[in-house]
């Protein structure tokens, strides 16, 4: 693979990921992507941030999105996988993708964008990652001979994906938890109707934070995260950020990257998919802005404007993936953006979980010159898709909707080149966008029986216990 070692091999089988929280021992590539979060509650991150030199980017150029997705995944893999086994591995994960170029790019306007990443399995951005830990993750698993239980939340997307990614794995138990009617029907389908026996999607009673914060306090307690070998698949997994970073590059080189500078427009719930993005620019890639887009759930963007990350009560929009109060990735970003000091990390999550709230700080204005940020109401996001679609033809979804509000209000200040991340198809919410155009939109003809497939929800309350016992009672063998 030409110009594969953008930092020497022998270095590769010494990478190491710490604990946002100080900790947590340090673990290695196929440690980290076991254990998902680390057992003092916080997030791993690499050690440090490889290196990619403009003429490494610029070979980037006309490549299959396996080969780049490869060559920027292996400073992070390590030694742990052959440059073999990680180009295969990325070959398998986006082989089956609706568009040859994986993440093709789209032209809105003058110098705009859309990046659609839905092209996937699942019509979400979570499938270029998802697709790619599958893999990884059996491979590790069958080295070691071993099975793990995975359990994650959902708002939307990422239940789909990781159940269609694993629903044929040999060596993973799975549990989805989701907000009960709080996703669209076509994401709850595509988590209920898979019949394989080593994957459930549970409804709770609750919203999205509730559901993240359940696999938390799984993780938290240590007994049962060691009985059941739990493991994660949520964006608090390190690889699945890992893998979300390779899209900001080939999209960048698409578009004349490494000397064009790019801006991009992010829909923005966890803050996982932006702060890829972050890691991005960290790694040599040049990128002007990163745009937060949220909708009307707008902790992120009140806390850009005033310095305190404040929860308020969530309500449901007609993009239902940022409905979040608790953006777990933000912890990467502080501990990076306060120079890797744990303690920082650690008042602040406490704060968080006493009083709902904590001050950014010293941080507050590292964060205004890293992010900019905007929100968009209800009427923004229709009145986005109705204008996008008279003057284009082309339709986005309500989170891309978000995106496009915040890239065009960025723009009106900038006159610069803007990507806007397509998160997910439109086809995902038929109801919100028949509502907003008067057009339904179709499924793909691959995915026509998901409305008539037969489901199962089973339903749990918004409690630890249970859910723990519905894990137990679920796991393969549970019953003999």
């Amino acid at each position: 693979m030409s110009g594969w070692p953008v930092m020497p091999k022998e270095l590769f089988g010494r990478v190491k990921y710490i604990s946002t929280r100080g900790t947590a021992p340090e673990l290695t590539f196929d440690e980290v992507l076991l254990a998902g979060l680390a057992r003092d509650g916080g997030l791993y991150l690499p050690k440090s941030w490889p290196q990619f030199s403009h003429q490494t980017i610029k070979s980037f150029k006309d490549k299959p999105f396996a080969d780049v997705a490869a060559q920027i995944m292996a400073p992070f893999v390590g030694d742990y996988l052959t440059e073999a086994e990680l180009k295969v591995m990325c070959q398998e994960a986006y082989a089956e993708f609706g568009s040859d170029a994986v993440t093709p790019l789209v032209p809105l306007g003058d110098e705009l964008w859309a990046l659609e990443l839905f092209h996937g399995p699942t019509l979400a951005f979570k499938d270029v990652a998802m697709q790619f830990l599958a893999r990884a993750m059996d491979h590790v698993l069958a080295k070691v001979g071993r099975r793990a239980t995975i359990v994650g939340a959902t708002s939307g997307d990422t239940g789909g994906a990781a159940i269609e990614a694993f629903r044929h794995s040999n060596r993973v138990d799975m549990v989805i938890l989701f907000p009960e009617a709080r996703v669209s029907d076509v994401q709850r389908r595509m988590m209920t109707t898979p019949g394989e026996e080593n994957v459930h999607a549970v409804a709770i009673e609750g919203n999205f934070d509730d559901c993240q914060a359940l696999v938390k306090a799984m993780f938290n307690d240590h007994a049962f995260r060691d009985d059941v070998h739990l493991s994660g698949v949520n964006s608090i997994n390190w690889a699945r950020i890992m893998a979300q970073i390779t899209y900001y590059f080939v999209a960048s080189v698409a578009l004349g990257g490494p000397e064009k500078e790019l801006s991009f427009a992010v829909p923005t719930g966890n803050f996982g998919d932006i702060f890829a993005g972050w890691a991005a620019k960290q790694m040599g890639l040049p990128i002007k802005q990163l745009i937060i887009a949220s909708n009307s759930n707008n902790i992120l963007p009140r806390a850009l404007d005033s310095g305190r990350y404040e929860m308020r009560g969530v309500s449901a929009t007609s993009s239902p993936s940022m409905d979040i109060q608790i953006s777990s990735n933000f912890e990467r970003y502080l501990f990076e953006a306060s120079g890797r000091d744990a303690n920082i990390v650690v008042k602040a999550m406490k704060d968080l979980a006493r009083d709902g709230q904590f001050e950014l700080g010293s941080l507050h204005a590292g964060m205004r010159r890293d992010f900019s940020a905007f929100w968009a109401s209800e009427d923004d996001v229709a009145d986005a898709i109705r204008s996008v679609k008279a003057e284009t033809d082309y339709v986005l979804d309500p989170h891309t909707a978000c995106g496009y509000v915040a890239a065009k209000r960025w723009k009106k200040q900038n006159a610069a080149p803007i990507v806007v991340l397509a998160t997910a198809h439109p086809a995902k919410f038929p109801d919100a966008l028949e509502q907003i155009t008067g057009v339904r939109p179709g499924l793909p003809e691959r995915l026509a029986s998901l409305l008539t497939d037969e489901e199962r929800i089973p339903k749990l309350p918004n409690d630890l216990a249970e859910v723990q016992a519905f894990i137990r009672a679920h796991r393969a063998g549970a019953s003999a």
